[in-house]
């Protein structure tokens, strides 16, 4: 009996160890793997391995403060102090102090000889032929015509010089250098007043306004007369009162700054008389020597024109009469620039020409025909981009100029 019962426990205890380990297969199969550890932020960063951004390692050597350059009044060991940026401080422009006008135009000879050379070198080629015959003749009023010198002009100096040279007889290149540059000032004018009209007896300011159709060169050349002005010592006060296009007021005001001159402008689009009536207001005001006036150039239609310019002459006039109207032309449109300069003429009281361009065109002839077309004198001369480039018109150095060395 007792035996039965021993075998009976042994097979329970064989029976349930063998379950046991059953199950325990079972569930260690079961169970998920083990979720990955928890970075541990203390250790210190794993290798960067292929495509990882490489870090500075934090081991990496500190420089001592010998080897930093500290900005003055020192600083923490390590640490970098920034400046402020400069331009955080608005400056003033620096005021430009212009070249003198005195001998402007001898200086920029030079520029004007390389352009103008072919008139005089090919006028003085064909007289210094042995025998001037009429095809000769014809020769030399084309070279004249083509420089834009305009017919009567032209009939009228070969006549002279026709004359002259057959008195002369026996030509030497001195002699005919000398004749032709005598003629020539006789067709430009040595005794006429090229002075630009700035400083009335009985008044201040001297009231100038500039006209010219767009693209001429008007705007720049106002500003670039400014400069002139405070050249020889005089205090300026720009109106802005081409209101008609955008850029004009801008581009104005920022030749004045140049030269410490005050600028009154108005609205885009605004009343250009009111602008014109407020800048010589000021000017007065100011106590400022010279206010010049910046017009529309707009050429649309005649009438339109005469209107704008005719109201601006009328209300300026209320304050004190023009002491110049300065009409600027472009040296290269030849011509058509006299078209422009008869137009203007009908509209306002021209008293002086301001030629531009003249570096870039060999057509130096056109100072004599638009001087002769309005009989009013060129007073100053274009010869270039800088801002020193306008010079007061002198005969003798233009011809001499014209006719080289």
């Amino acid at each position: 009996m007792e035996t039965v019962i021993l075998a009976v426990v042994i097979a329970v205890l064989v029976l349930g160890v063998l379950g046991g380990l059953v199950v325990g297969s079972r569930r260690k199969k079961s169970l998920p793997p083990p979720p990955p550890a928890a970075p541990d932020i203390t250790a210190p960063p794993a290798e960067p391995q292929v495509g990882d951004e490489a870090e500075t390692p934090r081991d990496e050597p500190r420089r001592t403060i010998e080897e930093v350059d500290l900005p003055d009044g020192g600083g923490p060991a390590g640490v970098t102090v920034e400046e402020p940026p400069a331009d955080l401080t608005a400056e003033a422009p620096e005021i430009e102090i212009p070249e003198p006008t005195a001998g402007r135009l001898v200086r920029l000879r030079a520029r004007l000889s390389r352009s103008q050379n072919a008139l005089g070198k090919g006028l003085l080629t064909l007289l210094s032929r042995e025998h001037l015959d009429d095809d000769t003749w014809e020769e030399i009023e084309d070279t004249l015509l083509t420089a834009d010198v305009g017919v009567m002009p032209t009939q009228e100096l070969v006549e002279r010089l026709r004359e002259r040279v057959k008195v002369l007889g026996t030509r030497t290149p001195a002699e005919l250098r000398a004749l032709l540059r005598e003629e020539l000032l006789k067709l430009v004018g040595t005794d006429v007043d090229r002075t630009v009209k700035t400083e009335p007896e009985d008044r201040k300011p001297g009231i100038v306004m500039v006209v010219g159709v767009n693209g001429t060169g008007k705007t720049t050349t106002t500003g670039k007369l400014a400069r002139v002005l405070v050249a020889d010592g005089r205090t300026v006060v720009l109106g802005a009162a081409d209101t008609f296009r955008a850029a004009a007021a801008d581009q104005l005001q920022t030749w004045g700054e140049r030269v410490g001159a005050h600028t009154v402008r108005g609205p885009e689009a605004g009343d250009p008389a009111s602008v014109a009536f407020d800048a010589v207001k000021e000017g007065k005001e100011l106590g400022v020597d010279v206010v010049l006036i910046d017009t529309a150039g707009r050429l649309h239609t005649k009438t339109g024109l005469m209107d704008e310019l005719g109201k601006v002459k009328r209300v300026v006039e209320k304050h004190a009469p023009l002491d110049e109207v300065l009409l600027v032309l472009d040296a290269t449109t030849g011509q058509n620039g006299l078209v422009q300069a008869r137009v203007f003429a009908e509209v306002v009281d021209i008293t002086g020409i301001v030629l531009t361009k003249l570096d870039g065109t060999a057509k130096g002839g056109i100072v004599i025909a638009v001087q002769r077309e309005l009989n009013v004198p060129v007073k100053l001369i274009g010869l270039g981009e800088g801002p020193d480039d306008l010079a007061p018109f002198e005969p003798e150095a233009f011809v001499d100029a014209l006719i080289g060395d």
